[in-house]
């Protein structure tokens, strides 16, 4: 009988100690995976901060490149008009005199010279009014784009056409507005330089909630993977996440060039 009340004493003992080491043990696992859980939550949350502040400085650095190259821009715009267009139109106003001087067989020949003045000086000031973004703001932007694509149709193109779909919605931030119309001036210039396109358009497509920009041009087209390294697409991607807008680059070689710019308004 004693003995089976101390062997039931210690199985009891047996069925605490097993207890308390079971329990000892769910506790200190509990608390591994606690402070395991909060030791990812707590890295997570510094490599999330780290990265917002990464991304904050980059967005200060490409916002600074941007107003950098925009007073740049307004200081030619300004040389252009009033340095350039000067020296133009003095040298097309002493033609005029010199042409009051000769007989008209002569005269005949400064026609074409007389010409390129007056063409060079007309381009001279449309290109400065494009580059002050001052000017841009003033003329609107649709008018800008417009004013840009004759200009374009003058130098190069057989046509240069601006294609407006849905209710136009003003710019909450008039600052984008200049942001999209350089990225535009960015793509026409390149079409000029490389594409050998007859034809470019531009289609600006107002939808509640996105202004959806589609640029084409059916030139030579490129590859897009080696078009990626180049500075023309990555100052537009800068100039784009600067206003939180997606850039699509489409090209093929032979079959033109697509860039749509997907910008929430």
């Amino acid at each position: 009988m004693l003995q089976t009340t101390e062997r039931l004493a210690s199985t009891a003992s047996e069925r605490y100690l097993l207890i308390y080491s079971v329990s000892v043990l769910f506790i200190v696992t509990a608390l591994v995976v606690i402070f395991f859980v909060v030791f990812l939550k707590r890295k997570n949350k510094l490599m999330l901060e780290k990265l917002e502040q990464e991304q904050a400085f980059e967005a200060e650095i490409v916002q600074a490149q941007t107003e950098t190259q925009e007073q740049t821009l307004k200081n030619v715009g300004w040389e252009l008009h009033d340095n350039i267009g000067q020296l133009l139109s003095f040298a097309n106003m002493q033609l005029s005199i010199l042409k009051m001087q000769v007989d008209n067989e002569t005269k005949e020949k400064f026609k074409d010279t007389t010409e390129a003045l007056k063409e060079s000086l007309a381009e001279v000031r449309a290109l400065s009014k494009t580059l002050n973004n001052e000017v841009v703001l003033n003329q609107g932007f649709e008018k800008s784009i417009t004013n840009e694509l004759n200009r374009m149709k003058k130098l190069k193109f057989k046509s240069a056409e601006l294609e407006i779909i849905g209710n136009k919605t003003e710019f909450k931030n008039r600052k984008h507005e200049i942001i999209i119309f350089r990225i535009i001036q960015e793509f026409l210039s390149n079409s000029v330089k490389y594409s050998e396109a007859d034809n470019i358009k531009v289609r600006l497509n107002y939808q509640p909630e996105n202004l959806i920009v589609t640029l084409t041009d059916d030139g030579k087209g490129f590859d897009v993977d080696e078009a990626e390294k180049g500075s023309g697409l990555i100052n537009m991607r800068s100039r784009a996440t600067l206003i939180n807008a997606d850039i699509n680059l489409q090209s093929q070689e032979g079959e033109g060039v697509k860039l749509i710019l997907n910008y929430p308004l």
